[in-house]
């Protein structure tokens, strides 16, 4: 960091936990900006890092899933994804207390969501969820000549059902504001500017 961007930086100069639980940390914040000003509350958020996987079958459609999002009140279509697993008993938090590396957290929501498996993995990028506020990271993966090797094996708050669409039909539903987690769309945006051998 150079001293332009030092000169950017805000400074934390209290924080209240307004929820703290196994889930989340929730919080109302001060900051001094870099003109000495403190502005409050200023909210935030702490979630744990979690994957989304681009995968196609071996027919080159996509595999998708359809749920329910509590946020905007709709039925998603979107890629499988979900939260790496942690080995400290919480649910946020950047302190990489994971109990799996990203890559096998995405292997195994995959295969639990969608019951299907891959053996050509490509890790397209890690970035952050919402950086404006939250401290929790994307990682995003596409997976090739995905295979169907068994059922799901969903959560007890997961209710998804699997759907296969054609590139040219996940492009409509982007367009149509159908396909509504922006993460997911630049999932799928890079993944088609990448390796050839993978469906197109």
């Amino acid at each position: 960091m150079d001293d332009k961007e030092k000169g950017l930086i805000w400074e934390e100069v209290s924080c209240e936990h307004i929820v703290q639980n196994e889930w989340i940390d929730f919080r109302k914040s001060a900051y001094r900006f870099p003109d000495g000003s403190v502005f409050e509350p200023y909210y935030s958020y702490s979630r744990r890092d979690y994957v989304v996987i681009v995968a196609s079958d071996t027919d080159g459609r996509y595999i998708c899933v359809k749920q329910f999002r509590q946020g905007i009140k709709e039925v998603t279509t979107e890629f499988p994804a979900g939260g790496i697993e942690r080995d400290d008993g919480v649910e946020y938090g950047n302190g990489r207390a994971y109990a799996e590396d990203a890559l096998a957290a995405a292997r195994r929501e995959l295969k639990e969501e969608t019951g299907y498996e891959s053996d050509e993995w490509e890790h397209l990028l890690t970035v952050p969820s919402n950086a404006t506020i939250a401290d929790n990271y994307a990682y995003i993966y596409k997976a090739g000549n995905c295979r169907k090797v068994t059922g799901q094996d969903l959560d007890e708050t997961e209710f998804l059902n699997v759907e296969l669409y054609e590139p040219d039909k996940i492009e409509k539903l982007i367009k149509e504001g159908r396909f509504q987690q922006s993460v997911h769309i630049m999932a799928w945006l890079l993944s088609r500017r990448t390796t050839p051998e993978f469906p197109q």
